[in-house]
């Protein structure tokens, strides 16, 4: 009976949690992952804003003329709005990362839809007048119900991802790996916060070192960089 039940709960989880993770990761259905646009680039930047960081890169984003997408937490716009308000007032697109840092596959789909998608588009509007559409769930983990509760919501996880939320990678192989992989159409997923679970405080330092290197020489490809909205 006890095997019964320990394989019931393990054939519940696959299908709430693991099976949906992994076919939005392998093949993209119903989400947005890679844009269609050959010479067309676009750089996201999860679980801000950070007072430290979140200005230094948008100083950096403004030095060489790109725009980009933050995907924010609820919590962190409602501490910080006045960087929320720099994000949309310098042209970047602002999306849904959940209120905290929650994987939905902990959370009922009633709890993520009101305490974590409605509430942080409720903070965002209330701070720059409208309303977010795009929606990145932390980790890119997805539970089922994801795929058709919120309709209203774009979700977007991404093409490439560098291991940014490591100071080691961002030291040491950050910058190669970011030019040898981004092509047009790319996704990229950065981070502009190293508070959350398994990132290294310091590392976005690192980040915004490399990609100050990296910018100048993607632009010698003839690269647009885009907001996620503006993408195809």
């Amino acid at each position: 009976m006890f095997n019964y039940l320990i394989g019931g709960i393990l054939c519940i989880a696959a299908f709430y949690m693991f099976i949906p993770s992994l076919i939005s990761r392998m093949t993209g259905w119903g989400v947005f992952r890679k844009g269609k646009g050959k010479g067309e680039v676009a750089f996201t930047f999860d679980d801000g804003p950070h007072p430290e960081y979140t200005p230094k890169l948008l100083d950096l984003l403004k030095r060489h003329q790109v725009k980009a997408t933050f995907f924010v937490l609820g919590s962190q716009a409602e501490r910080y709005p006045e960087l929320v308000r720099r994000i949309d007032r310098e042209g970047h697109q602002i999306g849904i990362h959940n209120y905290c840092h929650t994987s939905n596959w902990l959370m009922l789909p009633k709890t993520i839809r009101s305490e974590h998608l409605d509430r942080s588009a409720d903070i965002i509007e209330g701070i720059v007048g409208t309303r977010p559409d795009h929606y990145r769930p932390p980790w890119g983990l997805m539970n089922m119900f994801d795929y058709f509760r919120y309709k209203e919501y774009r979700i977007a996880l991404w093409s490439i991802t560098a291991g940014d939320w490591s100071s080691r990678v961002c030291q040491t192989r950050l910058q190669s790996k970011l030019l040898d992989q981004i092509t047009g159409g790319s996704v990229v997923l950065l981070h502009d916060s190293g508070e959350t679970v398994g990132a290294d405080a310091q590392a976005p330092h690192f980040m915004l070192e490399a990609l100050d290197e990296v910018l100048p020489q993607l632009k010698t490809r003839h690269l647009r960089f885009v907001r996620l909205d503006e993408m195809a």
